[in-house]
């Protein structure tokens, strides 16, 4: 699965430098093109905020909000459609409601969704959906002697809005809903439990266009 999702962040990077390349450089091109740039990227200070779940009788997982600093890049096919890829890590404490300490793992979950752009003057408000795949690694088992996470491929809901400073700079603030869960083991346990983590990320940040 790995595999084949790199594969298809990586098809998209081909595409997006290969619709740079074959442009076309006319007068009345150019001039279409004079109110939006090809390619932005952003930097923003994340609030990732779980919603735990789990199938687990009589238990609660507890999994804790942290924040992050986050980088993603946005590539425009033309004024109104874009697709961004945003990079993010965090660290979480895990826990069994009034019970055992689970330690604390770290997420990865680069994800790839595609936007629409609307334009209000100064304002870009934006809507976005797209994919996931999240890492998990850097586990601590708490009061047990290991847990297994494993990876796994979840959606991603978006909603946020650019205000220009100037032609180049630009705040964001933007909130996005990932749809994850995964598998979790025990070290010696037989089966394995679902927890679902639904992260809410709420995000405020500095853009720059070019």
């Amino acid at each position: 699965m790995k595999k084949i999702i790199f594969s298809a962040i990586l098809a998209c990077l081909f595409v997006f430098n290969t619709q740079a390349q074959d442009e076309p450089t006319s007068n009345d091109e150019t001039t279409s093109n004079e109110d939006y740039s090809k390619w932005q990227i952003r930097f923003r200070i994340l609030s990732v905020i779980p919603s735990p779940s789990d199938d687990i009788d009589g238990v609660d997982v507890d999994i804790s909000t942290t924040f992050t600093p986050e980088f993603d890049f946005t590539y425009f096919f033309n004024k109104n459609i874009a697709a961004e890829l945003i990079l993010a890590t965090s660290k979480h404490d895990v826990e069994i409601e009034n019970g055992a300490d689970l330690g604390h793992v770290w997420l990865l979950p680069p994800t790839l969704n595609l936007q629409y752009h609307f334009y209000a003057d100064d304002f870009k408000p934006y809507v976005g959906a797209g994919i996931n795949y999240t890492i998990f690694y850097g586990v601590d088992g708490g009061d047990l002697d290991d847990i297994d996470y494993d990876s796994a491929v979840g959606f991603s809901l978006q909603a946020g809005v650019d205000y220009n400073l100037n032609e180049k700079w630009f705040l964001n603030l933007d909130v996005k809903k990932l749809f994850l869960e995964t598998d979790v083991t025990p070290k010696g346990a037989s089966e394995s439990s679902k927890v679902g983590i639904d992260p809410l990320i709420v995000g405020f940040g500095l853009g720059m266009k070019f």
